[in-house]
């Protein structure tokens, strides 16, 4: 147990920081969090009642806060550096990828961390070599890209919904590991992820995206198909673990029953991943304003303003 009498002035700073930055970044962490502003009152109690131990509030946002502290520290290593490092986030439908990304680059500069969500490929990219709309995506030196789904669409949904051959899957297996030892051989870091979550969990998250008008945008008609082949996309699943978990780019699995420390634990696993140290950066001094005092600002034509309804 730690002696409070024993903490220096720069854990008291901080702690201050850290009470600071709560306090700023409430409402709009709130907002957030706020995913059940339609249901009502009978689905929030079912959802409740099933989720009696969820992580506290106060925990998850100090730890939030901390994590998001250390990405930006990620974030100057890599521009410093000039590493590269992709990620890639896979898992079931509702399973909680969406939420983990959100927080990752909540704080960081989209410049530098950049996240890639393909739509179906079109058919010229259909007679592409598989991975060849991918590539032009992957990071260049001082870059971190989050794939939202990725070259492994074809060993989930485009093989259990009949999008690929079974020769077509063949060769991506065959293929996929010595294209990703390539690209670890190149300096990327890369790093998979899959979010799992039970079949009781899916099924009650999508019953509040069903009530939640907030959230009925996200169910799209291969959602729902996931529902109903829930046994194939397991089959996939433990088939593509088997045949694309290689040392040089492991799968790592995140659990996501309780979305709160699904967020943490991920964002804690990826910085034990990435050998980031403490960038020094020069000390900033805001400069004088240049003043002319011949100067005269114009008024603007009133139209050109926003209406200030608020």
């Amino acid at each position: 147990m730690t002696d409070p009498s024993n903490t220096s002035p720069m854990d008291d700073m901080h702690k201050d920081w850290l009470e600071a930055e709560l306090e700023e970044t409430l409402d709009e962490t709130f907002e957030m969090e706020f995913s059940e502003p339609m249901l009502s009152r009978e689905i929030r109690k079912i959802y409740r009642d099933a989720h009696p131990d969820l992580l506290e509030r106060k925990v998850y946002f100090r730890n939030l806060l901390r994590l998001q502290a250390e990405l930006i520290k990620v974030q100057h290593w890599v521009e410093a550096t000039g590493a590269k490092v992709c990620i890639l986030f896979e898992g079931r439908d509702s399973a909680g990828k969406g939420g983990v990304i959100k927080r990752i680059t909540q704080r960081l500069n989209p410049r530098i961390c950049r996240v890639v969500a393909l739509p179906a490929p079109n058919r010229r990219q259909q007679s592409q070599w598989y991975f060849q709309r991918y590539v032009e995506h992957l990071p260049a030196g001082g870059e971190i890209v989050l794939f939202d789904r990725s070259w492994y669409n074809r060993a989930g949904v485009e093989r259990v919904m009949g999008f690929a051959t079974e020769d077509q899957v063949e060769m991506f297996f065959r293929d996929v590991p010595e294209f990703e030892r390539m690209l670890v051989r190149n300096g990327i870091i890369l790093l998979k992820y899959w979010f799992s979550i039970t079949d009781a969990e899916q099924q009650l998250r999508f019953q509040v995206r069903i009530h939640d008008p907030m959230k009925q945008w996200k169910l799209s008609p291969m959602d729902l198909q996931s529902r109903v082949r829930w046994e194939q996309y397991t089959k996939a699943k433990e088939d593509m673990f088997e045949r694309t978990n290689i040392p040089e780019a492991p799968w790592y699995i995140v659990e996501g029953n309780d979305k709160k420390r699904e967020r943490l634990n991920c964002i804690e696993h990826i910085l034990t991943k990435i050998p980031y140290a403490p960038v020094e950066s020069e000390k900033v001094d805001l400069p004088e304003r240049e003043y002319n005092p011949d100067y005269e600002r114009h008024t603007l034509p009133e139209e050109l303003y926003v209406p200030k309804i608020y």
